[in-house]
């Protein structure tokens, strides 16, 4: 497709006696292709000179070598018989959140060992004062 309009293009360039580098860039990216020519204008590496007529010619032409080769790709997945897809693509079904236990029961639950702690040690002491004296947490 580029090499066609890429033919008709230097054709007529040659035809008018265009020379200057960055006039011809211009021309040819108004009648190329808007895809192809937003791809090129905004590639983020090795973007092509707008006085460079040449690198625009092949940076136009290795697109659209792309572009076609993804089309082919594309129709040949769209060719296929659906029943080979859905094999290749099959997902496990979702969890149920109803298999999940709500709560575990109480007698489940397994109770923390008490805590020993060594005499002698003052901090201790006063820790467990404080815990005794607060009242009991629980589930209201």
């Amino acid at each position: 497709m580029v090499d066609d309009y890429l033919d008709s293009f230097q054709a007529l360039v040659s035809d008018t006696g265009y020379m200057d580098p960055q006039t011809l860039v211009v021309k040819f990216r108004r009648g190329l292709r808007l895809g192809i020519q937003n791809q090129i204008a905004t590639m983020p590496y090795r973007r092509p000179a707008d006085t460079d007529p040449d690198a625009w010619y092949r940076a136009a032409r290795r697109i659209d070598q792309v572009c076609l080769t993804n089309e082919a790709f594309q129709s040949v997945l769209r060719s296929a018989p659906s029943a080979s897809l859905k094999t290749v693509f099959v997902r496990p079904p979702p969890l149920s959140v109803a298999r999940l236990p709500l709560a575990l029961p109480p007698s489940v639950i397994p109770k923390p060992p008490p805590t020993t702690l060594s005499m002698g040690v003052s901090m201790d002491v006063d820790a467990t004062r404080k815990a005794k004296s607060l009242p009991p947490r629980g589930c209201y």
